[in-house]
């Protein structure tokens, strides 16, 4: 990462005063620095950096505007706008610990491909702060967004299987492999049927980690590399940012890394439904009826809607074994960002006490979610007339909340499940990130998770 947050005193390092709009007189600023403000017609206006020279002439600091308090991550803003060197902030912001991982998350640049990385920074911790706590959120949020937003030529099945496996490595963590004609042996029909067009093999991903004995959590990622929407197939245009159709994936795998670093008493079990949807000869077809794990028959009404299919059989998986939790994150479908954006994913659960953890972590951390109604009326829409069950709907109303409800049937036994429907992607760059790959809803699931099982 660009941006080091340095626990131990740096020497001599910049200071930062953080200035709410209107606040110059407010913020225990020198007569000298409140002139250099008024001089630059600086006032605390939201996301601007304002350098401050000494009396010498040379560098001596900077002012950042918080305008009308819009939130700690705003802050990230500085990572792009100082001065490479060692700064501190002048005084102990408000939000501390989200202050810094601000800062962190900022200097994120994907430099994969021969992108430069950004400015060297220094940032001493205010005090208080949890180091080490803030560098593995930082670290997972960051391994996300390198998987989202690495190519499909980079990042198809066999490569997603190589980046769970480096993680797991790095953790001692335990990975096994169902793949290809083995998904059918092994009871994987919907997983088989979804990827077996591609020339990269379907598989299911299944990373273990920490002692059976401890409390079973299970998170699931749709890992579909690519998605040309099969048979019924995208637009050109609707398949420009399908690389990121596995940021579920990439979402659980940021998350599982905050768990696994952090050491949490946790039996913690990772399922990934790898898959590139693909065109060939042997691609599924509309009007094709599929068996799944659960033994629920499935009709095809539309090949595009097949992320819902390889979750299903994963979240059957899951559910056998009863996880005290079960999380499953999905780059799902266009209606949840027609609803609310790609800034605020929806969540769907029937646990009234997880869903209000959610709501309160959600706030705390500034990682935007909105719980969505499992509205059972709406179940009749994927009904069929020859199969259990239809994949979509015919009208293409509420089409996040019939995608949740279709997961809710493959989920009986485990006491609390939530499904998060997220966009994986900044659409611009925001303070706290540039555009492209986004980890969402992970940092309020460490919250939640950290503070069960710490």
């Amino acid at each position: 990462m660009s941006v080091e947050l340095v626990e131990n005193k740096l020497e001599n390092p910049l200071p930062i005063h953080l200035v709410a709009r209107d606040g110059l007189e407010a913020a225990g600023l020198s007569p000298s620095v409140v002139a250099w403000a008024k001089a630059n017609g600086f006032s605390g206006e939201a996301g601007r950096t304002l350098v401050v020279p000494d009396d010498n002439g040379a560098l001596g600091g900077a002012m950042f505007g918080l305008g009308e308090r819009e939130g700690a991550l705003a802050v990230g803003a500085l990572a792009k706008t100082l001065p490479e060197g060692d700064w501190h902030f002048a005084s102990r912001p408000d939000e501390p610990e989200l202050t810094a991982l601000a800062v962190v998350l900022g200097g994120y640049v994907f430099t994969r491909y021969g992108k430069k990385p950004g400015k060297a920074l220094r940032f001493g911790s205010p005090p208080g702060v949890d180091v080490e706590r803030v560098r593995r959120i930082a670290d997972g949020v960051f391994l996300a967004r390198d998987l989202v937003n690495t190519p499909t030529s980079d990042m198809g099945p066999d490569d997603l299987e190589k980046a769970v496996r480096t993680l797991a490595a790095g953790y001692k963590a335990d990975v096994s492999v169902i793949k290809g004609d083995d998904l059918l042996e092994q009871n994987f029909p919907m997983i088989h049927a979804v990827g077996r067009a591609s020339s990269g093999a379907p598989r299911l991903i299944d990373m273990t980690w920490g002692l059976e004995s401890a409390p079973k959590l299970t998170l699931i990622g749709k890992g579909v590399c690519f998605d040309t929407g099969g048979l019924d197939i995208k637009p050109s245009s609707g398949m420009l940012l399908m690389k990121k159709d596995m940021g579920g994936a990439a979402n659980v795998l940021g998350l599982a890394l905050m768990i696994m670093a952090a050491g949490l008493k946790v039996r913690l079990r990772v399922l990934i439904p790898a898959v590139e949807n693909s065109i060939a000869g042997n691609a599924f077809r509309p009007g094709d009826v599929l068996a799944s794990r659960k033994g629920i028959s499935v009709e095809i009404g539309n090949t595009d809607a097949e992320g819902r299919l390889v979750l299903g059989d994963a979240l059957a998986l899951a559910d056998e074994e009863q996880p005290q939790m079960l999380i499953d994150m999905a780059t799902l479908t266009g209606a949840a960002r027609v609803a609310l954006g790609p800034d605020l994913p929806p969540f769907y659960t029937d646990d009234e006490a997880l869903a209000s953890e959610l709501a309160a972590a959600s706030l705390a951390v500034e990682d935007p979610l909105w719980r969505m109604p499992l509205w059972r009326p709406y179940d009749a829409k994927l009904s069929s007339r020859i199969a259990d069950i239809n994949n979509v709907t015919t009208d293409g109303f509420a089409g996040s909340i019939t995608a949740a409800l279709f997961l809710k049937r493959f989920v009986e036994k485990t006491p609390a499940w939530a499904h998060f429907d997220i966009f994986a992607w900044n659409p611009a760059d925001r303070p706290h990130g540039p555009a492209g790959g986004e980890a969402q809803g992970i940092r309020a699931l460490e919250r939640i998770i950290s503070t069960r099982y710490g």
